[in-house]
């Protein structure tokens, strides 16, 4: 090793922890121009909406969600310039440092944990959000000076009939979502951020999921759920520009000027009764659904595409309750997941959906639907909902930019 070399590697190494550099400093460090090609496997970063919303699910998932522990403002803003940097590394198939796994000096920690070493991006996408509790805490505080600048459409969840919430899978100041093809490279980007955040963030929750229960463009089939039914059949999709204008992108008249190009997360943890839907015949599994379990039609008649005929459903099928022709025409963009966490103390599975669903307004769209399905859903006897968050997704970061840049600006 030459002693330019090293000299060198010393200088990344101090860059990559330096928790006080410059934004200057720190938003300067890029490897790859605008002009390089990218690989079909690379989804691109900065953009005018964040990916991981639009982007056609991936097949696998790291959610977390963070309490910030720092009452500094800089502090904060300083970590997500550096989250933003080493999320765009990522994405892009590199380390989480510019340094990297095993090119630093021997006796200092590695900028990258290299558990992804050798591997492919996998469609790694990176999504950021805050949530309502980082403008106001549980006690009143503004702790950030932003109090002012929370939207109204991040109004706190209210309760819905059946919840059975638990404080350890829900609420949280800040959430990444870590989509990819590849559960390495997902859950080595999550692992590279929590390692980053020390001091500033501490982990409150966080969920795997595996097996998208959703279709978010027209180029992918539709899926089926743990109870092995289509889901997401009515879903948006990332062609219905106009669709996505109307029902998932915040707009600046919508009161919040940051928010113009972002969305809003819900974040539903629901374990489902797996034992007791098995013993159930598949008859009442189609009624309680509303859909063909074999083609996903609905019962109503056609194919899985076919409108269904509400009218012609049962009239507690989740279908026809949770169908926009029920709700005003509402619609939400959704990108849930499988989950399987082992089993409980009597040896039943500790399985469901971990439901995520992107719209432009919480207030008119989940909650809305959620009361309608939680009042008479027939679903509901095998639904057990745990878990619930929500988040406010900022615009995508341009050239220069970092995560939530809008909201701190």
């Amino acid at each position: 090793m030459t002693v330019e070399l090293s000299r060198r590697r010393l200088l990344a190494s101090f860059g990559a922890v330096a928790v006080g550099a410059s934004a200057a400093t720190v938003l300067v460090e890029r490897t790859a121009s605008a002009s390089d090609a990218v690989p079909s496997d690379v989804v691109p970063f900065r953009g005018a909406h964040q990916a991981g919303i639009t982007t056609p699910a991936q097949d696998r998932l790291h959610f977390v969600a963070f309490d910030v522990i720092t009452d500094d403002r800089d502090e904060l803003e300083q970590l997500l310039r550096r989250w933003t940097l080493a999320a765009e590394r990522m994405t892009r198939g590199e380390g989480a440092g510019p340094v990297g796994a095993v090119d630093g000096l021997p006796d200092a920690p590695p900028d990258d944990t290299g558990e992804a070493l050798g591997l492919s991006p996998a469609r790694l996408t990176l999504t950021f959000g805050v949530g309502p509790s980082l403008f106001v805490d549980a006690d009143g505080r503004d702790r950030f000076g932003l109090a002012s600048r929370r939207p109204e459409a991040l109004a706190d969840l209210p309760g819905f009939a059946g919840d059975r919430l638990e404080d350890a899978w829900s609420g949280g100041d800040l959430c990444v979502q870590a989509c990819a093809d590849d559960p390495q490279v997902a859950v080595h980007a999550v692992r590279n951020l929590v390692r980053m955040g020390m001091g500033v963030v501490r982990v409150r929750w966080a969920q795997l999921g595996f097996g998208r229960t959703s279709s978010t463009s027209d180029s992918q089939a539709t899926p089926r759920n743990l109870f092995g039914f289509k889901d997401g059949t009515s879903n948006l999709r990332a062609e219905e520009t106009a669709e996505l204008d109307t029902h998932l992108w915040a707009q600046e008249s919508d009161g919040a000027a940051w928010m113009a190009g972002g969305s809003y997360l819900v974040a539903r943890k629901i374990r489902m009764t797996i034992e007791t839907w098995d013993r159930t015949s598949l008859k009442a599994q189609e009624e309680i659904v509303g859909r063909d379990k074999r083609e996903g039609a609905p019962l109503s008649g056609g194919t899985e595409m076919t409108a269904p005929v509400l009218g012609e459903l049962p009239p507690t099928s989740h279908v026809r309750l949770a169908h926009p022709q029920s709700n005003n025409g509402v619609r939400m963009l959704r990108r849930g997941f499988s989950y399987v966490d082992g089993a409980d103390s009597l040896g039943r599975l500790d399985a469901g959906l971990f439901f995520l669903a992107f719209q432009r307004d919480p207030r008119t769209a989940f909650v809305a639907v959620q009361r309608r399905l939680a009042a008479s859903d027939a679903l509901n006897e095998y639904l057990v909902h745990v878990g619930s968050a929500l988040f406010a997704v900022p615009p995508g970061p341009g050239e220069g930019d970092f995560w939530g840049s809008t909201l701190f600006a």
